[in-house]
């Protein structure tokens, strides 16, 4: 997912000020990232993940997950999801 000037157009976000729109597309990346992975990790042994953090190839990644961990897509999604809905919410606080 792409986090840029779209992606604030389609949270009703585009009159947001110019010097908090990158601070706030790096917070949103950064806090999915730390959602997805928590909710990821909660299915995993620990062996599994360590043997995840060791992955450094997107790709092998993906395949990776896909095996271990075959419902990391629709957490994605759920979770990506999630957070536009929080965002909405807040979109009046936010501007």
């Amino acid at each position: 997912m792409q986090f840029d000037e779209n992606f604030l157009q389609e949270m009703g976000l585009s009159a947001m000020p110019e010097e908090q729109k990158v601070k706030f597309l790096n917070y949103v990346q950064e806090e999915l990232e730390v959602r997805i992975g928590e909710r990821i990790s909660r299915g995993l042994t620990d062996i599994q993940l360590n043997e995840f953090d060791m992955i450094t190839d997107p790709v092998e990644a993906a395949k990776w997950l896909e095996k271990n961990r075959p419902d990391y897509r629709e957490i994605v999604n759920r979770t990506v999801e999630e957070m536009k809905e929080a965002i909405r919410n807040s979109r009046s606080q936010l501007i």
